[in-house]
């Protein structure tokens, strides 16, 4: 269990702060819904969760297996719906090093439709992912 705290600012802006190594990170609303898209919006973090997610469950099985991964890279894209205002689609691009074989590479890009925060979102959220290997 890790507990998470905020603060709200004031101005649409909230102040989280992770409980156990109390890293602080600030929000915004973003400048389409009344903020000034000054830090990452509430959305954009749940898009900057499914990127980082994929990267870590990656990280978890390369290293159990002697795999390099350090490097890696991801860009993921957010696409909102008005109404009901949610997130329609995330869409990832996955950087990963040209060395891994076709095996390594199946079994990546499987593990970047399965980790947690992917199985978490509700699943008219579109996730498409494209990999590239560099």
């Amino acid at each position: 269990m890790v507990a998470m705290t905020g603060i709200y600012e004031g101005e649409k802006h909230c102040t989280l702060t992770h409980g156990p190594s109390q890293n602080k990170i600030h929000t915004d609303a973003p400048k389409d819904n009344n903020g000034r898209g000054e830090a990452f919006s509430p959305t954009d973090l749940v898009g900057a969760a499914l990127g980082s997610c994929i990267i870590t469950t990656m990280a978890i099985h390369a290293e159990k297996h002697g795999v390099e991964l350090k490097g890696s890279q991801f860009t993921v894209v957010k696409k909102m719906q008005l109404s009901p205002r949610s997130i329609a689609e995330l869409s990832v691009e996955v950087i990963l090093p040209a060395k891994l074989t076709a095996e390594e590479r199946a079994t990546y890009e499987e593990i970047a439709h399965t980790c947690p925060v992917s199985r978490s979102l509700h699943p008219d959220v579109k996730i498409p992912v494209l990999f590239k290997y560099q």
